[in-house]
């Protein structure tokens, strides 16, 4: 009799270590549920080729540019559309009357004389425009080239005699602020002056007439000034916000 209950303590003293499947009555049916480990799913999706729309605010303005130079041969009236107009002492003169001139004023730098002129102008374009709009926004970029398009129109329209046409205001804008940008504090990189200096003197070099090579020049580098100052502007308080 004591052996048995030792047995029976030695076999309720030890631990049992026994995993049981555990089981669900649905009705009189048993059945038994199994945990299955979830799937790894890799979280490296593939990366596909192809071409990027990067900068839609400068690829847009340069694709319309082209556009425009091919449709000037087929279109009669294209190329007067997309040239501000002159001064009143000139048979082009502003019309204060035709809303198609106001119009003018903003949509002379999509024409362009030639491809010469036109190439010159989106090299620095497509150059300098991805890293700006990246850097400012395409909503931002976009406004700074229409107030220097409608800046260098207003300039041309008062003051000079002859039509204007071209980007070169919207490139010099791009220019300053590319200068701006890379500049570490007080310190402007010499190539960007070097770049602003030979387009400068590119102006004045591509302009037949030497009496409104030096105003056309003008009213370009003004237009790029009066627009990069809102960039200027617009850098600074994003800094302030940061």
């Amino acid at each position: 009799m004591q052996n048995e209950k030792d047995n029976q303590n030695i076999f309720f003293d030890e631990p049992t270590d026994i995993a049981l499947p555990s089981t669900t009555k649905k009705g009189s049916k048993t059945t038994n549920t199994k945990r299955t480990a979830p799937k790894k799913t890799s979280s490296r999706k593939k990366d596909h080729f192809g071409v990027v729309y990067n900068a839609p605010v400068t690829l847009t303005f340069s694709l319309l540019c082209i556009a425009v130079i091919l449709l000037k041969q087929k279109l009669q009236n294209l190329p007067v559309i997309f040239t501000a107009p002159a001064c009143q002492a000139s048979e082009f003169a502003f019309n204060w009357k035709d809303p198609i001139h106001y119009a003018r004023l903003v949509l002379h730098v999509f024409g362009h004389t030639d491809w010469n002129q036109l190439t010159g102008n989106l090299a620095f374009i497509l150059l300098l425009g991805p890293a700006l709009e990246d850097k400012f926004g395409s909503g931002l970029l976009a406004l700074m080239m229409i107030i220097t398009a409608f800046i260098s129109g207003v300039i041309n329209a008062c003051f000079i005699p002859s039509v204007l046409m071209g980007a070169s205001g919207i490139v010099f804008m791009m220019i300053l602020l590319s200068s701006v940008t890379a500049a570490d504090k007080t310190k402007i990189p010499l190539t960007f002056i070097l770049i602003c200096l030979i387009y400068v003197g590119k102006e004045f070099l591509i302009h037949e007439e030497a009496g409104t090579a030096a105003v056309m020049t003008v009213a370009h580098i003004a237009g790029g000034i009066c627009g990069s100052i809102l960039g200027f502007l617009g850098m600074g308080s994003s800094k302030k916000r940061s």
